[in-house]
């Protein structure tokens, strides 16, 4: 039998997905920690380093190990990926004989054991170091240790201290003897661009931007064009990306009316996510939203304003779509030969059929493909899929795989509310971000538990995105806390994590709800429109902009919350009370630190103690460290243990950095 360990064991190497048969993720500029448990036999000495390949395959970096754990053995390196592609690492371990002499050497003379001896053997090693180092005065500090410590009229402490000096220890470096050298197998890690990480998402239904609608008159719905006219105010709170439902015609059959009723007046203009009509299907625009050239406008005063353009991509039809006469094999068909809608049984959704991705792999599979494309060339990078949990993994690996072979900046966000093990699939098939549980968090226990769940035991493969609403999904939270929970909400959101998102209206603490016990909005504007007085709610005071604005602009400003595995729990006395840090190294030898304590009950104030682990802060020898609140630039003497009050009628959390000068 071969062995399977090395000759220094290498183990658990981190990260690794799925026993390295996936990768994991990074995106430039990232800190990404690689952790490996690495020993061997008796009192010897290792070290260990992480070697990383570039997208080319050629040696990129060697990043020392450090020794984190003693009793578990376990290494650790923090290694910062400058490249787009796909990367590979691999941990190398070595005994290190110099390390292990020095540190018997020290006991033995201590103790006056085998002393002569002990010196020889240190001379023999550090004139075998020698020889592997280039540097004539390097290579003389060392051979001058050496003369040292063969001089037998010096005291073996004397002669010991002569090769410990930082002159002869900055000479043999950290690599001078490498022996019994190992490898563990490379592990792949794709890198993508740092948007697959960092964002903040606005939700916009285009046919509500402009629209008009009158007791007594037909509606008119907003245009493309008229949407684009909301992009300067979406810029202006600090978005990176505006999001749109799907853009397609809309289906009559079975078309669902105001609040999802189920039969739909002659002003009903349906649900968006109901694809297809005789106007064209997932390739063509709803024609009362314009033409390719007025989506192409939208697109481009986008980027004019520093936006990018996500795009619905839902794979499905509605009765209309051109696909169930053309390509009826790609559906469902019941026993008396219709082709099935969509259900959830007991509820039935007549206005959508779900596709059959095993009737015609193949050629749905080229459609899908054809389909994205064509909304890449009209310049969409990042697609919001909608319910890809409802159709193959196996699909969702190949396509991503396909696309991001030829055009790596393209990113795809699952919108997957459904069970863990299929949302870690997806991430794992390739999305490059994914909807979240947090919607449904919302006590400091829910909380505790699930935001180190995201922030470390996925992080290698899922890159969450905080979205605090959804077009149909108003939390009870937000129904009963008024403004201060929707401020609460906003805080935990843009801090917790790199990418949050909002749907419009949460600036404007939209939360009526259809129905007690329900989480969806009253006249929701998937089914109808719902045009918005934006300046008349600025005017008014009836928003939290600033808030919103604030919040991006602090992301932007500090590193530490531009990191997802960063996020650090702190202890707190009451358990509305919940307390976190972010901290970062900064190229330039610096560190960024972010520390948010927030009020999670909307309607009382509270107070608590609040206890950091010292090194999370950074607290200087007089234990004491000067924050500044960044939501309201007071300044704070922070120490290991503070005591915080904090009022929802006035000031729901502290987001805290170090004041100048601290």
């Amino acid at each position: 039998m071969t062995p399977v360990t090395g000759r220094i064991p290498v183990l658990d190497v981190q990260p690794r997905v799925r026993d390295g048969e996936l990768s994991a993720k990074a995106v430039t500029g990232e800190h990404l920690d690689i952790t490996a448990t690495v020993f061997r036999e008796g009192h010897g000495a290792v070290a260990a380093d992480v070697v990383l390949h570039d997208p080319a395959g050629r040696p990129a970096h060697r990043v020392p190990m450090t020794l984190v754990d003693e009793d578990a053995d376990r290494w650790r390196a923090t290694v910062v990926p400058d490249t787009e592609g796909p990367w590979t690492f691999r941990v190398e371990a070595w005994a290190d004989p110099l390390e292990s002499w020095r540190h018997d050497a020290t006991l033995k003379i201590e103790a006056d054991v085998d002393t002569e001896l002990t010196l020889a053997e240190g001379a023999l090693l550090h004139e075998r170091a020698a020889l592997g180092i280039t540097s004539s005065d390097r290579r003389e500090a060392v051979s001058a240790a050496v003369a040292a410590l063969r001089d037998t009229l010096g005291s073996p402490p004397a002669r010991l201290s002569a090769v410990t000096t930082p002159r002869v220890t900055a000479a043999l470096g950290r690599y001078a003897l490498r022996d019994l050298v190992t490898a563990s197998r490379p592990l792949p890690l794709r890198v993508e661009r740092r948007r697959a990480l960092v964002g903040s998402w606005y939700e916009l239904f285009p046919r509500s931007e402009g629209a008009v609608v009158q007791a007594g008159s037909r509606p008119v719905g907003g245009t493309l064009r008229s949407a684009a006219e909301r992009l300067p105010a979406v810029a202006a709170m600090g978005f990176d990306v505006v999001y749109l439902p799907p853009v397609h015609s809309i289906g009559t059959t079975h078309r669902k009316g105001a609040n999802n009723t189920l039969h739909a007046g002659p002003d009903d203009v349906g649900s968006p996510w109901a694809i297809g009509s005789r106007h064209g299907g997932h390739d063509a625009i709803h024609p009362d939203l314009g033409t390719e050239d007025d989506f192409r406008h939208f697109i481009t005063t986008a980027r004019e304003l520093g936006l990018e353009v996500a795009l619905d991509l839902a794979l499905q039809c509605s009765p209309d779509h051109p696909w169930l006469t053309e390509h009826p094999e790609w559906f469902h068909h019941r026993a008396d030969g219709s082709i099935a809608y969509a259900e959830n049984p007991p509820k039935t959704y007549e206005d959508i059929h779900q596709l059959d991705f095993d009737g015609d792999p193949e050629g749905l599979y080229a459609e899908a493909l054809r389909i994205v494309r064509h909304w890449m060339d009209l310049g969409v990078r990042i697609f919001r899929v909608d319910n890809p949990h409802t159709k193959p993994v196996q699909f969702w690996e190949w396509l991503i795989a396909e696309l991001n072979a030829t055009d790596p900046d393209v990113l795809f966000l699952a919108e997957a509310f459904t069970r863990r093990a299929m949302v870690h699939a997806l991430a794992q098939a390739g999305f490059q971000q994914s909807y979240t549980y947090f919607t449904w968090k919302n006590t400091k226990r829910e909380l505790t538990a699930y935001l180190p769940e995201l922030a470390q035991d996925s992080a290698d493969f899922m890159r969450p995105n905080l979205f605090v609403n959804t077009p149909d999904i108003l939390h009870a939270y937000l129904q009963h806390g008024g403004r201060p929970a929707f401020e609460v909400r906003a805080v935990l959101a843009a801090t917790a994590a790199p990418s949050w998102g909002v749907y419009a209206g949460y600036e404007l603490c939209e939360n009526t709800p259809l129905a007690e016990g329900t989480e969806d909005y009253l006249a929701s504007e998937k089914y109808q429109l719902r045009p918005r007085d934006w300046a008349l709610a600025e005017t008014e005071g009836r928003t939290i902009t600033p808030l919103i604005t604030h919040l991006n602009r602090l992301r932007r400003l500090h590193p530490a919350l531009q990191e997802l595995r960063n996020l650090r729990l702190q202890s707190t006395d009451n358990d509305q009370i919940l307390a976190y840090t972010k901290h970062v190294e900064l190229p330039d030898g610096g560190t960024d630190l972010v520390l948010v304590i927030v009020n999670l009950d909307p309607h009382h104030a509270h107070e608590a103690t609040v206890t950091c682990d010292p090194t999370a802060l950074g607290l200087p020898a007089d234990g004491t460290l000067k924050l500044r609140d960044e939501l309201t630039g007071e300044t704070y003497a922070w120490g290991e243990s503070t005591y915080v009050r904090l009022d929802p009628a006035h000031q729901v959390a502290h987001v805290l950095t170090p004041a100048e000068g601290s």
